[in-house]
Parts: structure tokens; C-alpha cells; sequence
């Protein structure tokens, strides 16, 4: 009587919640009385997963005067300060107390250069820069100085606009801004970024624990690999004095394509992000003995330096940055392609710089007339003309401005704006338009088709078939959760997982049987996107599969890609263990440990778990159109050993069982990982809570890529009257 009950509670519940049209929805959040039943209910925060501050305002930020703000960086470029002087006073007429462009330059490619396209982890959004683990890689060195110039006017647009500039806006547009400065050529600005409160997003770039759990590097510092960003912890990309700190260009190749590689980047946009970063600025080296202590040993005085004395100790002539020393053109607060034709006009020697590092300067080639300039390059620098692609590149930018400026422009853009996801979260008046890394997306039909009538034809396919409903559930679920809060990458707007690469991973197998049942109900509508029948077919499966059956808001609109470019990056990731894989992959999701735990329960089919190599079902023979709580259960009542399936693929056998019963090692790490078992053990006590929660999550992950700027959903506004 009281399971009856609870049940009844259920359908009640969330057919309150499910007062809406179903062309738009709201995530549900529900306050239920397990005695007497529902007693109201409340809305969740949002569908999104991106978290925003109670500062942020989203109007605000799309009205910012950015023409106002760049103004007020400007003059920050040109006014040097005694705490840490402006580089090349003198050099030129409108900045004779010399011009920060470089370190801005330096600041906002750092800030963004950390992204990692494996987990999507990295990116200026959030500026964790200003946080450990990153405040204190020896990369970012000193950029504590560029953070301090900025910080005034960050606290005169506090007061002017609150909530409008956030730290990450401001790194990056202050990069822009110095490149306009000083010539070069600047795509547009995606304004939107949301200040992190610490650096634990960061935790996994390392070097932490959490790093070496999630993404160790196996052969040792200076030659770190996929999954990490970089092949040396505490750098941007290589080691600038070659692979292990040999100077030997040609080793460092490799490095130099495979870690620009981990960025999204291509080939000539790697040579035009090296090269256009280096027209600017100089490093700095001229002391041998460093930059003293760093912000994890004296977070008040990071880096102080420790040559010179007095008022300039550790700074102008006697800074330390990275231990190499001068500048890479002789006009380096001017934007052109001189850095490109220094390395190909003249020899180049090895040296030893004032730091103590080895670096490289020019010498005129046998016959040549042309004198060398007092410039210098890295061994990072002289690897690109050690390999064809890279050199073809180098001598195309060498005699054609144009073709730099158009590279370099988009290619920063993309450097800068990787990590803020779709087009939909950029907000602001300077936006370009959508770019291919952006993903776009076509728009969404004027008229949406009728889902009610669609819902009615996805039910008749759950009647013709028991196991549709699983089927259909399953298929919902592989397509929407690729979503990654950490870059806001992939989910199933688009319905991608009809192409190549999604379609042809392991985990996916036999899904293109179960579009195919869909095809019928697609060709009934004009503009019914294949997107949105997914999404709905799973969400009737689930509200069927319950008794009573249950109702959960669907949000329509979605629209289907062309294609499935762009979505490699998306695909399984390997981890040491399933605990940390179980851990990770919730954590990339931006899921709770519950909510994904919830989500491990939806309806399951024996097809395609075959299909996937699986041994067919952890219910031993029950139905998989019932949803039920058993499968925790079951889950958590018997004790599991590992073993192979018939196909040779890992899977978990209960042991002392009298029915032959599987389990995947996702289901494994749900398990052994004290916080999700938590949630197991609590979901198979009670059938109603894991109803609820299932009901939630479900909602939240299907909706989280539905973005509406950078912390908006278009499924929380209210529905069409």
C-alpha cells in the first residue's frame, strides 16, 4: 500500500510540474513530504550549468560601452608605474615612458593558451589565472603585474556598470586592445565571460593530485602527453628551450604540433599564433639568479626578483620572466611580419643568454649585405623551420601581411573564445559572427511541430516493442551526454550522434537501428528536428516505463547539424581507474555525484548493451520497459568481480548470485566511489526519491546545451501563451 502510494505521490508530482506546453520547459525541482505526499513545488535553479555570481548582470554586459573600457586600457598601455615599469621607454613618440602591450599580449594568451580540447578543461573564462594551481605556474610569472595595472579600472567599472566586467572579459579585451595598439588586426570580442571564485576548475591542469589522478604525465616532465595540454607542467605549450630543455630544434616539433593540437589549433594557425604573439614585446631575462619566490611561497610578493637593488631590484633592466632575454623583432610595439622574415633572412647561432639559458641570435648569411638586428629567438621559434608544413607557412606570412593579418586575427579569436562554448553565450557589441569552432547551428523553424502529436506517435512505438522504450531512452542519453559544462562542448542540440565520429564509437552500436524507428515519426513532421524527436522519444520512454506513469517537462526547439565535424574531441576518455573515470566524467558534465547516479538508472536495453559487447543485462531476464529502482539493488546487494564479456569487453560479474547478472565499470565506479554509492544506497531504499531525482537530472542534462547567453537557458523562460 505505501509503495502504491508513494507511486501515486510521483505521478502527481511531476504532472504539476508538468503544467507547461511541452514545446518549452522548466527543470524541475520538487519539495515532496514523504508522509503525506506533495506539498509544492519549487523551481531549480536553472537548466544551465554555468554558475554565475549574484553580481553578474547579463544586461549589463551586453550594453558594456567596450569602446570606453578599451579607451581606458589604452591609456593603462602608456602610463608606466614604479612597481613594475613599462617595457622599450623611448622607442616610440606616443609612448616615451615606454608600453605594456606585450606583457597584455603575454597575459591574456596565457590566460586563454591553458584550454585542453580532451576534457575542455583550461580557458580564461573564470580567470583562474589569478588563482593556484595556474597563479603559480613559472609561465605565468609576473602576470600578477599586468593583473595589478588592470585592477583599477576593473574597480571603476564595478561602480560604472556592476556586474558588467569580469575579470576574464577584462584579460582578454585587454589583449585585444594592445594588439589594435600597436597595428595589428583583431577579429571582434566575445563579451560574457563569468569570474571563477578559485582555481579548483584549474585543479585538474595541475600540478595537484587531482592532476595525476585524471591526467598524469606518464613519461616524465618536458615530455607530458594527451591528456595534458602541454609537455612541460607549468608552461602554456613546450619547453621555448627545446624538448628536456636541449636546444635542438627538430625534437621539438613534435611537441610544438602536438600540443597546439590538444588546442584545437591547425598547423598555419600555429605558426600565426606563434608568430603574430612574438611581433609583440620582449622576454626577459637579464638575471641570471630568477625571479624569487613564487605565489604558492609568498602569495603577498610574488616574484620579486632577486638582481639589481633599490627601487628598480627584480624589475625594468633587471627583470626575470623566463631566463631568456631580449626581443624577437626591432620593432616590438609595432604589428607586422618582421619576425617571420628574420627567420628566414638570416642564420641563426646558438648562445647562451644573460640568464643562463640557451637561446638564439642572428647572423648575416655567406654574401649578404643586410646586417643583423639586435633581436633573438627561442629554440621553440627556430623548430618551425624545421619542419615543411611549418616553414611553408613561415615564408607565406614572411611575404604576404595580408595573409598574417587574416590568420593571426582569426586564430587569436578562436584562442581567446574556444572555451566559452557556442555562439548563443556571447554576448556584447563588439561580437563578430559565428565562426566554424563555434559549432553553429542552424536557427530554430518559426513554428515549432506539435509534440503532443508526436508524443502520441513515439507511444505507439513503445506498444509495438517492449524493449523500445529502452532503446529510445538509451539513445536520448548517448546523444546529450556529451555535454561538458567545462567548455560547454557537445550535448545533443544538433543531433550530431547521427555522424561520423559519434555514431562509430563502441557505445554508440546499434543506435543507428533505433533512428531508424524514429525515421517514420521524422518524416510525419516538417519541422521536427531529429534533435528534438530524440530527445522527446527518451523522455516518453522514461514517463511510461514508471507505474503510474510520470510526467517530465520537455523543452522543444532544438536543431539538427549538418554534419558531425568538430565533435572528435567529444569521444570516450581513458582513465587509471573506473572510480576516477565515474568522478571525472560527472565532473565534466557539471552533474552532482546524485544527479549522475539518478541517471544510471533509466531504462536499459539487453540489444544494445550486446551491441556494445556488453553481456546483456545486470536484471538477469526482467523487463526493460519497467523503471524501477531495482537495479540499485540489485547494484549494491551483491558483491562483483571483473571479467570480459564473450566480445572481450570489461564488465562485472556478480558474484554468489543465482541468476548470472553484469554490470559495466561505469556502473562498477558507482560502486566503489563513496560519494555515489551514497547516492545508490539511498535510491535503492527508496523508489520515490530516485524517481524525483531521475526526473530532475533527467531535465537538466537534456537541456543543459539550451544556452541563452552565458548563464541562461532558453528553456527557463516561460512558455509561449
Amino acid at each position: 500500500m505505501r509503495k502504491q502510494f508513494e507511486l501515486t505521490a510521483v505521478a502527481l508530482l511531476l504532472s504539476c510540474l508538468a503544467h507547461l506546453h511541452v514545446s518549452a520547459g522548466k527543470c524541475p525541482h520538487a519539495h515532496v513530504n514523504l508522509e503525506t505526499g506533495p506539498i509544492g513545488i519549487a523551481s531549480h535553479e536553472s537548466c544551465t550549468l554555468a554558475q554565475a555570481p549574484s553580481s553578474y548582470d547579463r544586461a549589463q554586459v551586453d550594453s558594456l560601452d567596450i569602446d570606453a573600457v578599451k579607451a581606458d586600457i589604452k591609456h593603462v598601455l602608456t602610463d608606466s608605474k614604479a612597481f613594475w615599469p613599462a617595457d622599450f621607454p623611448g622607442m616610440e613618440a606616443h609612448a616615451p615612458e615606454g608600453h605594456y602591450g606585450g606583457l597584455m599580449v603575454r597575459q591574456a594568451w596565457h590566460c586563454s593558451g591553458s584550454y585542453r580540447s580532451w576534457d575542455g578543461r583550461g580557458g580564461c573564462d573564470g580567470a583562474r589565472q589569478r588563482f593556484f594551481p595556474e597563479g603559480a605556474w613559472p609561465d605565468n610569472t609576473n602576470l600578477d603585474k599586468a593583473r595589478k595595472l588592470l585592477q583599477p579600472i576593473k574597480e571603476k567599472w564595478d561602480v560604472k556598470a556592476p556586474g558588467a566586467l569580469s575579470f576574464s572579459d577584462l584579460i582578454v579585451l585587454a589583449g585585444d586592445t594592445a594588439i589594435q595598439a600597436m597595428g595589428g588586426p583583431v577579429l571582434g570580442f566575445c563579451a560574457g565571460r563569468i569570474d571563477d571564485a578559485d582555481g579548483s576548475a584549474s585543479l585538474e591542469l595541475g600540478p595537484t593530485r587531482e592532476q595525476q589522478a585524471v591526467a598524469p604525465c606518464t613519461r616524465g616532465q618536458g615530455m607530458c602527453e594527451q591528456p595534458l595540454g602541454q609537455t612541460t607542467m607549468g608552461l602554456i605549450y613546450v619547453d621555448p628551450e627545446g624538448e628536456l630543455a636541449v636546444p635542438e630544434p627538430k625534437n621539438t616539433v613534435a611537441g610544438i604540433r602536438s600540443t597546439f593540437a590538444r588546442m584545437g589549433m591547425d598547423d598555419k594557425e600555429t605558426v600565426a599564433l606563434i608568430g603574430g604573439g612574438h611581433a609583440f614585446g620582449k622576454t626577459h631575462g637579464a638575471c641570471p639568479t630568477g625571479a624569487g619566490n613564487d605565489p604558492s611561497e609568498s602569495p603577498s610578493n610574488p616574484w620579486p626578483g632577486t638582481c639589481g637593488s633599490g627601487s628598480l631590484k627584480g624589475k625594468g633592466p633587471n627583470a626575470f620572466t623566463s631566463g631568456f632575454e631580449g626581443p624577437w623583432t626591432s620593432k616590438p610595439l609595432k604589428w607586422d611580419n618582421e619576425y617571420f622574415k628574420n627567420l628566414v633572412e638570416y642564420d641563426w647561432m646558438l648562445i647562451r643568454g644573460s640568464g643562463g639559458h640557451f637561446q638564439w641570435q642572428p647572423l648575416a648569411k655567406p654574401g649578404a649585405t643586410k646586417q643583423p638586428k639586435d633581436v633573438m629567438m627561442l629554440t621553440s621559434d627556430m623548430a618551425l623551420l624545421e619542419d615543411p608544413e611549418y616553414v611553408k607557412y613561415v615564408k607565406l606570412f614572411a611575404e604576404d601581411q595580408a595573409e598574417l593579418d587574416e590568420t593571426f586575427k582569426n586564430a587569436w579569436y578562436k584562442l581567446v573564445t574556444r572555451d566559452m562554448g557556442p555562439y548563443s553565450r556571447c554576448l556584447g557589441k563588439a561580437l563578430p559572427p559565428p565562426q566554424p569552432f563555434q559549432r553553429p547551428l542552424p536557427p530554430p523553424p518559426s513554428q515549432l511541430p506539435d509534440f503532443d502529436a508526436v508524443k502520441a506517435d513515439v507511444t505507439s512505438l513503445l506498444k509495438a516493442d517492449a524493449e523500445n522504450g529502452a532503446k529510445f531512452t538509451h539513445l536520448a542519453w548517448q546523444c546529450a551526454n556529451t555535454f561538458r559544462a567545462t567548455d560547454y562542448a557537445g550535448g545533443c542540440n544538433g543531433a550530431r550522434i547521427r555522424f561520423s565520429p559519434q555514431k562509430d564509437w563502441p557505445s554508440n552500436k546499434g543506435l543507428d537501428q533505433v533512428l531508424d524507428l524514429l525515421e517514420p515519426i521524422k518524416a510525419k513532421y516538417d519541422t521536427l528536428s531529429y534533435a528534438d524527436l530524440i530527445v522527446l522519444a527518451g523522455t516518453t520512454a522514461l514517463e511510461q516505463g514508471a507505474s503510474p506513469p510520470l510526467s517530465i517537462p520537455f523543452c522543444g526547439g532544438r536543431t539538427d547539424a549538418s554534419n558531425g565535424e568538430g565533435t572528435e574531441e567529444l569521444g570516450p576518455r581513458s582513465y587509471m581507474n573506473v572510480s576516477v573515470a565515474i568522478s571525472d566524467n560527472t565532473k565534466v558534465m557539471g552533474l552532482t555525484p546524485r544527479e549522475r547516479v539518478a541517471l544510471a538508472g533509466i531504462l536499459r536495453s539487453p540489444s544494445l548493451q550486446r551491441a556494445a559487447g556488453y553481456t546483456d543485462s545486470w536484471n538477469a531476464g526482467g523487463s526493460p520497459s519497467k523503471l524501477t529502482h531495482d537495479y540499485f539493488k540489485v547494484l549494491m546487494d551483491n558483491a562483483w568481480e571483473p571479467t570480459k564479456s564473450a566480445a572481450g569487453v570489461d564488465e562485472y560479474r556478480a558474484v554468489a548470485s543465482k541468476q548470472q547478472r553484469f554490470m559495466t565499470p561505469s556502473d562498477e565506479g558507482i560502486r566503489t566511489t563513496p560519494e555515489f554509492a551514497a547516492a545508490a544506497r539511498e535510491f535503492a531504499a527508496n523508489e520515490l526519491r530516485f524517481l524525483q531525482a531521475l526526473a530532475a537530472a533527467w531535465v537538466r542534462i537534456m537541456n543543459a546545451d539550451r544556452f541563452d547567453g552565458p548563464a541562461g537557458n532558453v528553456c527557463d523562460k516561460p512558455s509561449p501563451s
